[in-house]
């Protein structure tokens, strides 16, 4: 039976059947969880033997070619550049994550979760097969044990055999808290140890919250963070005590920004971008804006920003954005009666916004920019992809872009255009340069690259759509094509480039 019939097969079988009475739409719902842990746990199996096969065919291909092929000692002067040694990687966890549809860091996480558990750690996997542990709680086990040895491992998993009911009822954090303490009694140093490389990978990050606000994430050492909102806590307590009207909350907020960026309450050379339509600027259309860094923000909010007199209390107050044009009547200066009972309104600096206009065909919405002859893309250029990409263009993966790389590698002769360039994490770029991995742009609503795996599996990554664009579905989308209409969501469209002058469709602020 092929793989079609039998999906077709269980479809029929497990459709649910909503005219059952109340205590019969739990059973089915119960029955449906058991099956999605049943399936977890082949997935698991299938990655494991994915690998192994990828790494028996690479040792097989090592083994037929010549050690004297190759010698970069022999390529002329003008080659060195082009002829590059290939990085020996598999890229299988970047080939699970695009079929499950998941980001490259979350097929990590899974693969290194499947062969755990298959190889390690049997009492997790068949707990996992009979829907006594789901995919969250499986990575947990396998996460809090990954310090220790196969020994240690394997007597841990047998310790707590997950499969006889050891966690029927249980909590995620209990199961947690489980792990740890079978793991620690089983080797307590590799769990010290663990704890003091923890601080080698304090960090940073940034990501979207509701309403156009953001969350700001700082790991750090348990001492250090104590400090900071220690720090953070008693400048609050000092300002609020003296009358400052905002909320303790608030002036830890405040504070944080002031201390970071040097400037109370806002932020002083730094380039912001936003992204509208003129329309949203000039004529006030609804059409919402984007803020690069961030998402979606509603164009009310947006023309706020750059009028800070209308703007929100929660909004800063002072924003810097580097461009080409000054805008006119772009200056904002303090208002002379803010007294110090506003403490929280800091006085409105100079604010400085310049216009960059944007350019995009008529009928795909696509930017449309200028193409460079230097390997390098200069930064007019790289300026373009990164409003155009938004973030990486790999299908399913929200990473920041941090490499502006060409589709068809230089050294392949790729011209250094913004048709060939793309937006791309670091992890994404390094797997493009793995064996076996394709990229070529290819016709498209908007900017398309078709990404070919090692396996012969095509994915199609579509740039998100330009504030006054909408989203629309491919007419016949293929059997094995993903794209991106934001990254990571399966959208093309229908349109084709027109052939009239561009169309002035937005602006970046």
């Amino acid at each position: 039976m092929s793989l079609d019939a039998r999906l077709a097969a269980a479809e029929v079988i497990l459709t649910a059947d909503l005219t059952a009475d109340g205590p019969g739409r739990i059973d089915q719902t119960q029955a449906l969880e058991k099956f999605k842990c049943w399936a977890t746990g082949q997935q698991a199996r299938l990655a494991v033997t994915f690998e192994a096969k990828q790494r028996q065919e690479q040792a097989e291909l090592e083994a037929e070619s010549s050690p004297g092929h190759g010698n970069r000692s022999t390529l002329s002067a003008e080659d060195l550049g082009k002829k590059r040694h290939k990085e020996q990687n598999l890229g299988v966890a970047e080939q699970i994550a695009l079929a499950r549809g998941e980001s490259p860091h979350r097929g990590g996480r899974l693969l290194g979760m499947g062969k755990a558990l298959v190889t390690e750690m049997p009492h997790a996997l068949a707990a996992l097969d009979t829907g006594q542990l789901n995919e969250e709680r499986a990575m947990h086990i396998v996460k809090e044990t990954a310090c220790l040895s196969v020994e240690d491992r394997t007597a841990v998993d047998e310790e707590l055999a997950a499969d006889t009911g050891t966690f029927n009822g249980v909590g995620t954090r209990a199961v947690i808290a489980a792990v740890k303490a079978a793991a620690t009694r089983r080797d307590s140093r590799s769990v010290t140890q663990r704890a003091s490389h923890a601080a080698s990978e304090r960090s940073v990050s940034l990501r979207p919250a509701p309403d156009c606000m953001t969350y700001l994430t700082a790991l750090l050492p348990a001492h250090e963070g104590v400090a900071v909102y220690a720090a953070l806590t008693r400048q609050a307590d000092t300002v609020h005590a003296a009358g400052d009207p905002r909320s303790l909350g608030q002036i830890k907020a405040d504070t944080l920004v002031e201390w970071t960026t040097g400037t109370p309450g806002g932020i002083t050379g730094i380039d912001i971008s936003l992204v509208m339509t003129d329309r949203t600027l000039l004529q006030g259309d609804t059409e919402p804006a984007r803020l690069e860094g961030y998402g979606v923000v509603p164009a009310p909010w947006a023309r706020n920003l750059l009028n800070e007199e209308k703007a929100p209390e929660q909004t800063p107050e002072h924003r810097q954005v580097q461009g080409q044009e000054p805008r006119a009547g772009g200056s904002n200066t303090p208002d002379p009666t803010t007294g110090q009972k506003d403490a929280g309104q800091k006085a409105v600096q100079e604010l400085k916004i310049w216009l960059r206009r944007l350019y995009t065909a008529p009928q795909t919405g696509d930017l449309v920019a200028m193409d460079s002859r230097r390997r390098l893309f200069p930064p007019p250029l790289r300026r373009f992809i990164q409003i155009r990409d938004n973030t990486c263009r790999t299908p399913y993966c929200d990473a920041p872009i941090r490499h502006h790389d060409h589709i068809i590698p230089w050294h392949n002769n790729g011209p250094t255009s913004l048709a060939n360039g793309a937006g791309l994490c670091e992890a994404c770029n390094h797997t493009k340069e793995l064996p076996g991995w394709k990229a070529k742009p290819r016709p498209g609503p908007r900017h398309t690259i078709e990404i070919t795996t090692p396996t012969g599996h095509t994915y199609h990554s579509t740039a998100p759509p330009l504030p006054g664009r909408r989203l629309r579905k491919s007419a016949q989308p293929g059997p094995t094509e993903s794209g991106t209409g934001p990254p990571g969501v399966s959208q093309s469209g229908t349109g084709t480039p027109g052939s009239g002058p561009p169309e002035r469709s937005g602006r970046t602020l």
